[in-house]
């Protein structure tokens, strides 16, 4: 395993310190601390908090658009696109916790023209999902049904994720996609 770089180092402190105290409960003075260095230290490698925020939630993005793409771009049928889609989202939750949480939780006090352009991205996503349950239902495997609410139905369930799973908890993320995919597929299926 590599060692961090400083500015990765304050990145990943400040995405745990996000997560447990929130965006707006969190300053570069706390994070310095956190990292037992001065705060004008956090300058040379980070602009602001708001850089943070920004760096995290669209690199985040780009990692949920790649999967999803990667997946999108596949000749599967519907379930077997959707089961990779739920593995791919899965796996880049449970990779980086505190990330996920920031991501999900904290895009909201990202300034107007990044949220602007971070709901856009998060609208591709949504649409790519809705893709797949569209396939689905022309290749006849799944119920027509109200795909932005299904969407935004399936991606609740794997966001929640972040909200209570634990690394040395009983099921690892492979197993958490396979029984979400079923879950999922239960409700859609014909």
């Amino acid at each position: 395993m590599t060692e961090l770089t400083r500015r990765e180092q304050i990145i990943a402190t400040a995405q745990k310190m996000m997560r447990s105290q929130g965006y707006q409960g969190t300053s570069m003075r706390d994070i310095a601390s956190a990292l037992q260095i001065e705060a004008a230290s956090l300058y040379n490698h980070i602009s602001s908090k708001d850089e943070i925020l920004r760096s995290t939630c669209f690199e985040m993005a780009e990692k949920f658009l790649i999967g999803i793409h990667e997946v999108n771009d596949i000749y599967f049928n519907a379930s077997e696109r959707l089961a990779m889609a739920v593995r791919n989202h899965i796996r880049i939750i449970t990779e980086n916790l505190n990330a996920s949480f920031v991501f999900i939780h904290e895009w909201r006090n990202l300034a107007d023209e990044p949220r602007k352009e971070f709901i856009f991205l998060r609208d591709e996503y949504e649409n790519e999902f809705r893709k797949i349950l569209v396939t689905g239902e022309d290749e006849g495997l799944f119920n027509e049904v109200n795909n932005k609410f299904a969407v935004l139905t399936i991606l609740s369930s794997l966001n929640w994720v972040v909200e209570w799973y634990n690394p040395e908890g009983e099921m690892d993320p492979q197993q958490i996609a396979e029984k979400l995919t079923e879950f999922i597929l239960t409700g859609l299926k014909k």
